[in-house]
């Protein structure tokens, strides 16, 4: 589908820029376990400061700045809940009211060769949101994106597949419809085009307004995380495979912060951890997937193994950390 045809001239981009823009917010995450931090965009559902974003630009935040596009105002923002298997998360912004709130669409009236615009705050820089048109390419498709960081995985189903071009700090932020309605969630750029020209994708906002609905119900799942996050105090990646050229199962440990459970566990950078809780951990994507169900304070068991082969074992308590 040529992204020169009909569809793309529809699109009036300033226009929807002046109507869509006051109802979103640039977020920036600060990762304290691995000294650096994410941008994103979130989408302002409320007037009194609730925004709905992808879990993955504020994930292993340890503090989350919001700025409202609307009023040029900057909040602290505290997580209300997360779904890793969805990448959704919804936030609370401290002392907000009065917000311009963005109009929310129908996703499951978007079909292809649909006209759209992707807005976001393309490369964190803040300021005006960055806008481009597209096209829907397809619906109900499946992808894996995987964090930079650790190496972890998750599968994303059901999100729409379009033509335009998404940045690093897009995530989170609207795909709207010519009328200037969300019908969908800016949340990965297509690693490997399937056509000439840029492509992303988007989870349809049906979809991602009921994960949200969850999550301020308080109602958890084996995805769905509300309040406060269990942590080990560690930042894993997978692991490097065996000198035989074999696959090593588990989460390697990189760093350790001192004193925190894993620090007093024993813990050290280099450790690979097996078992959690009682389950077998073969990656990162497991230990963060069973962390999803524990809460500060919680006991957990653990295992691991040390670089020279010794395994050992002990049981953590969990302290408050950034959302997974």
């Amino acid at each position: 589908m040529s992204l020169s045809g009909a569809s793309r001239r529809s699109v009036d981009l300033p226009a929807l820029a002046a109507r869509v823009d006051p109802g979103l917010v640039h977020i920036n995450t600060r990762l304290g376990q691995q000294n650096g931090g994410v941008a994103g965009t979130g989408i302002v559902l409320s007037a009194s400061g609730e925004v709905i974003t992808n879990n993955h630009v504020i994930s292993g935040g340890t503090s989350i700045e919001v700025t409202d596009v609307g009023n040029g105002q900057t909040y602290s923002a505290t997580v209300v809940g997360y779904d890793r298997g969805h990448d959704i998360a919804v936030l609370a912004l401290r002392n907000a009211s009065d917000l311009q709130t963005a109009a929310i669409g129908d996703s499951s009236s978007v079909a292809v060769g649909d006209a759209t615009a992707a807005i976001g705050n393309a490369g964190g820089r803040g300021g005006t949101p960055s806008i481009v048109a597209g096209t829907v390419l397809a619906l109900d498709q499946t992808i894996m994106v995987t964090d930079d960081i650790t190496g972890s995985a998750e599968q994303l189903a059901g999100v729409i597949r379009v033509a335009a071009e998404l940045q690093p700090g897009d995530s989170g932020g609207p795909l709207v419809n010519t009328a200037g309605q969300v019908v969908g969630i800016d949340t990965a750029a297509a690693t490997a085009p399937r056509s000439s020209g840029a492509e992303g994708f988007a989870i349809p906002i049906n979809d991602a307004i009921a994960i949200g609905k969850q999550i301020d119900a308080g109602i958890a799942s084996p995805s769905i995380h509300i309040g406060p996050t269990g942590a080990l105090g560690i930042v894993v990646q997978t692991p490097t495979r065996a000198r035989d050229g074999s696959a090593v199962s588990g989460a390697l440990v990189t760093g350790v912060t001192p004193g925190s459970p894993g620090g007093q566990s024993g813990l050290a950078a280099g450790d690979v951890i097996v078992s959690l809780d009682g389950a077998v951990v073969d990656s990162p994507t497991t230990m963060i997937t069973l962390l999803v169900g524990h809460y500060p304070g919680d006991l957990v068991p653990l295992t691991w193994v040390d670089p020279s082969g010794q395994q050992h074992v002990a049981t953590v308590v969990l302290e408050v950390g950034p959302p997974t």
